[in-house]
C-alpha cells in the first residue's frame, strides 16, 4: 500500500504492518495530528486485502505518555499533512478494523497511550514498563479512555487506577487485565511478531466476521446478543473460509484461505 510521509508516526507496511508512534524526544505523545496519522495508517492497513495483522508501538523505549498537551492547548505544528482526528475517531476505528490489532507495549503506557494500549485486541508488555492514569494529578480525568478500561478491567480495580494516578507495573497490568501477556524485554519482539504471524495464518474473513460480531455486540441484553450471533454464525458458515476450512479438514489437509 501507498503511505503518506507522517511527521509523528512510523508505517511499515505489510502483511504485518507495524505502526509506531515516533516522537521518542517528547515520550510518544498523542495529540491531534498524531490523531490524525493514526487514524489514516490504520484505515489504509484496514482496507489492504493484504494486511492481516496491524502491531501498534512507540519509538525509543517508551510506548506512550498520553495526550500531546501543547497541542490540546492549540499549539499544533502548522500545515500538517493529514487531517487532524480525535481520539473518539481513533478509538471507534480500533474497534472496527476487522483485523487483529496488537499493541506492543515496550515502555511506560500512561494516560491516552494506555487507552490506546486498551482499545488493541491484544497487548504484549515487556516486563519492565509501567502503567497508569496519572490525568487527575493535572486535574484532569481519563474521560474517552474510560470506555475502554472498564471493557478490559473490573470496576474498583479501574477506578482506583484512574482516582489515585498511581503507576502499576507490568505484572499488576496482567493481574488486573490491562494486557494479554507479559515477557522479558529481550523477547518482546520476538513474542508479538509470533503471536502476529500465528493470527496472520487464519482466515481473514472469518477473523473480520467475528471481531466485528464481538465489538457489535458485547453491550447488548443476552437477548439480543444471541439473536446477533446466530446470525452472525450463519454469515460465518456461508463465507468461503468456512467451506474451505470444512473442506481441509474432511481432507486432512491444510486449508488455504483466500
Amino acid at each position: 500500500m501507498s503511505l503518506p510521509e507522517y511527521r509523528e508516526i512510523q508505517c511499515a507496511a505489510g502483511r504485518i504492518t507495524r505502526i509506531t508512534l515516533n516522537r521518542p524526544d517528547k515520550r510518544n505523545p498523542i495529540g491531534p495530528v498524531t490523531l490524525g496519522e493514526l487514524v489514516h495508517a490504520l484505515e489504509t492497513a484496514r482496507d489492504d486485502g493484504a494486511v492481516r495483522v496491524v502491531i501498534v508501538t512507540g519509538a525509543g523505549g517508551f510506548f506512550s505518555a498520553g495526550g500531546d498537551l501543547s497541542q490540546l492547548a492549540g499549539a499544533t505544528t502548522s500545515g500538517p499533512a493529514i487531517r487532524p482526528a480525535t481520539f473518539r475517531e481513533l478509538l471507534l476505528l480500533l474497534s472496527q478494523m476487522g483485523k487483529p490489532v496488537i499493541a506492543m507495549v515496550n515502555g511506560p503506557a500512561l494516560a491516552g497511550g494506555l487507552g490506546l494500549m486498551v482499545a488493541c485486541d491484544l497487548a504484549i508488555a515487556a516486563d519492565d514498563a509501567s502503567f497508569g492514569t496519572p490525568e487527575i494529578n493535572v486535574g484532569l480525568w481519563p474521560m474517552m479512555i474510560m470506555a475502554n478500561i472498564f471493557r478490559n478491567v473490573p470496576r474498583k480495580q479501574g477506578l482506583e487506577l484512574i482516582m489515585t494516578g498511581d503507576k502499576i507495573d507490568a505484572q499488576a497490568a496482567l493481574r488486573m487485565g490491562l494486557v494479554t501477556r507479559v515477557v522479558p524485554r529481550a523477547e518482546l519482539e520476538g513474542a508479538t511478531l509470533a503471536l502476529a504471524e500465528k493470527l496472520a495464518d487464519k482466515p481473514p474473513t472469518t477473523m473480520r466476521l467475528g471481531l466485528r460480531a464481538f465489538y457489535d455486540t458485547q453491550d447488548l441484553p443476552l437477548g439480543d446478543q444471541l439473536a446477533r450471533l446466530e446470525a452472525g454464525l450463519m454469515e460465518v458458515l456461508g463465507t468461503e473460509d468456512a467451506r474451505e476450512g470444512l473442506t481441509a479438514f474432511m481432507q486432512k489437509r491444510k486449508p488455504v484461505w483466500k
